[in-house]
């Protein structure tokens, strides 16, 4: 790790319930994520307009589910996630889901993120 990355490490990994998102580069319209997901958990339902997201598993089993569709996916397998497309991650297995996220898009803040309530998560 560079010595940037290591004097403030908090702004590099953020650890929300289900699990952890460690940023490993950003640059002009991109970032790469290592995403965790805890068994059992999952991201909140969501859509982003300005970015689309490519999804890399790296040891787990990920439940993708967009476009009413629902995708399992296993070590080496990936998925590619359209903007403007409303989509869930879960970990159905029971050790933790590692993958790879490559956000590509002309705006990669945060406030791009549109989550969608619990309920109504499997659409």
């Amino acid at each position: 790790m560079s010595k940037e990355k290591d004097s403030h490490p908090s702004e590099f990994i953020r650890t929300p319930p289900w699990g952890t998102v460690t940023m490993l580069e950003e640059g002009p319209r991109y970032r790469i994520n290592r995403i965790e997901v805890k068994p059992g958990q999952h991201i909140s339902t969501q859509m982003h307009y300005h970015r689309s997201e490519h999804w890399i598993v790296v040891s787990g089993t990920a439940r993708v589910i967009f476009d009413g569709q629902e995708h399992l996916l296993k070590q080496k397998e990936s998925t590619y996630v359209p903007m403007n497309t409303r989509h869930r991650l879960e970990n159905p297995g029971v050790i933790p889901l590692v993958m790879i996220e490559v956000q590509n898009g002309e705006y990669l803040g945060d406030d791009d993120i549109i989550r969608f309530p619990e309920d109504d998560s499997k659409s």
